[in-house]
């Protein structure tokens, strides 16, 4: 304020018109550290003559890099203002984004600033609101642009110019810039004594206070726990004179420049679906690992997703599906869907013939399953595969034995039952991952096809959910009532087959 104060009243009326008479004001070169003549300083210590000239096809872009120790660091953007506006650093991101090789037609742009530098914004705005005061002027906080948005405003035009493609707020490309600042690291941590409750972990309610008290410390001497929201909700509650008694007003002047951590691109996820179906009884449908052993080789998941990983050129995957099968079990029928999310894919654009000949490379490569309906969907989509979990019905093909000999009079009544209701406890097999509990569930119809003496086929359907072998065979007595009883007999299940998944998604695609 004060060097602007002693401009303003040294020059004259037409020194004044002239800044904005001319193509290339002076107060441009200023900027720049250089005069009309490009000889004299702005400053009376000659330190800005030293920051390099934007890239005019004349300044040395070798040696643009300027020492912090030439440089007065501007104490409230901590230099990001100064040295990371300029065209030089601008093609330094874009490097970045074009060696990171994504597919994009447009990019959101962000930045990720060290929290301390709102607490210095804070103090800056507290000593303008000061001076104003003095001057009887009203000026609201909400006037004031924050840094984070005028370097984005500063940054926008000209990334969007060397990548040649426009911003936009919904693309899923994004380019991110992280900024730190080492020497003032430390300036956030009073606020922790301040306003303790904006830092606290969420889940810190130990019975033991020494325990509570240990882990506090540990908290508060973990830099990560100075987030910029947190800060900022902190700088929000404290009031304006315990500020001022911990932090100055204006800011110190640091030594060093922020530096730029480092440069990110990044897609939003891509999501593909469809339906499959699977034909071996020796395949799990995610990978089968106990205590760090993997029991098979590979699994349903692996089988589709590892296609779809190298065509979209994919950092991982999510797998998810609307229900799940037994390794012994077969999906026949029309297939189960699934879904699969592909997170920071390089491509992104498909055509609907691009994405059959991904499917016929998936049903290529194995004949354990077969892929059908493969199609890019939105992530809200995903939403409807889940949906009505308790009211979706499916149907089964089990191959069912009895310890006594059976004539096809005595499976028939099964036949004649409708909406039959079990009550299930969690199944033993699975109870070390499943919490005890009992349900209810639904077999909505049966019908029997007698097969010999000690065997019959057994075609269900049911509600979502039900535990078709514990229905068979009774889970000793956990399943109530099941075959057994209601045959009196003692019966045991061989196969299982999912014939139907009842649920109208994806839609079906032509071929």
């Amino acid at each position: 304020m004060k060097d602007l104060k002693q401009f303003l009243e040294g020059n004259q009326e037409e020194e004044d018109r002239a800044c904005f008479d001319v193509a290339d004001p002076p107060c441009k070169r200023f900027r720049h550290g250089h005069t009309e003549e490009g000889a004299d300083d702005l400053n009376q210590n000659g330190v800005l003559s030293q920051i390099p000239l934007a890239n005019d096809g004349n300044a040395d872009v070798e040696n643009s890099d300027v020492e912090n120790s030439a440089v007065e660091v501007c104490n409230v953007c901590l230099g990001i203002l100064q040295e990371f506006c300029e065209i030089d650093f601008v093609k330094k991101m874009c490097e970045k984004v074009n060696s990171s090789d994504f597919q994009f037609t447009s990019f959101v742009f962000s930045v990720s600033l060290p929290p301390q530098l709102s607490v210095r914004e804070h103090a800056a705005w507290l000593l303008v609101k000061q001076e104003m005061g003095k001057l009887d002027l009203s000026l609201a906080k909400d006037d004031i642009v924050q840094l984070k948005e005028a370097y984005k405003w500063i940054i926008h035009p000209q990334l969007s110019e060397e990548l040649g493609v426009p911003t936009d707020g919904k693309s899923l490309f994004e380019v991110s810039v992280v900024f730190a600042h080492p020497e003032t690291d430390e300036e956030c941590r009073f606020l922790a004594t301040v306003c303790p409750d904006c830092f606290k972990p969420a889940k810190n309610k130990q019975a033991c206070p020494i325990l509570a008290s240990l882990l506090d410390f540990f908290y508060f001497t973990v830099q990560s726990v100075f987030t910029r929201m947190a800060v900022i909700k902190a700088l929000e509650k404290i009031k304006e004179e315990d500020f001022l008694k911990h932090f100055p007003c204006p800011p110190s002047s640091p030594k060093n420049l922020c530096v730029a951590l480092e440069i990110q691109c990044n897609n939003g996820a891509v999501f593909v679906a469809g339906r499959y179906n699977k034909y071996s009884r020796n395949l799990p449908q995610t990978p089968w690992i106990i205590d760090g052993e993997r029991k098979l080789e590979s699994s349903v998941e692996e089988l589709i997703s590892e296609h779809l990983m190298a065509e979209f050129k994919a950092d991982s995957f999510n797998f998810s599906s609307s229900g799940r099968e037994d390794v012994d079990v077969r999906t026949l029928g029309n297939g189960r869907p699934f879904a699969i999310e592909l997170v920071n894919p390089h491509r992104i654009h498909f055509t609907a013939e691009e994405m059959k000949g991904f499917q016929q490379t998936i049903n290529n490569s194995s004949d354990k399953i077969q892929v059908r309906d493969l199609q890019l969907v939105t992530r809200e989509a995903i939403g409807r595969m889940k949906e009505g979990e308790e009211e979706k019905t499916k149907t089964y093909s089990a191959l069912i034995w009895t310890d006594k000999t059976i004539q096809k009079e005595h499976i028939a009544f099964l036949d004649d039952i409708k909406e039959l209701k079990l009550d299930q406890k969690t199944p033993l097999r699975v109870l070390h991952r499943r919490p005890l509990a009992l349900r209810c569930r639904i077999i909505h119809t049966m019908k029997s096809q007698y097969i010999d003496e000690h065997h019959f086929r057994l075609h269900l359907k049911t509600q979502a959910g039900t535990y078709i072998k514990e229905f068979v065979h009774g889970d000793f007595g956990r399943t109530k009532p099941n075959i057994g009883s209601l045959l009196n007999r003692t019966t045991d299940i061989l196969e299982l087959d999912v014939e139907s998944v009842d649920i109208d998604w994806p839609p079906a695609l032509e071929n």
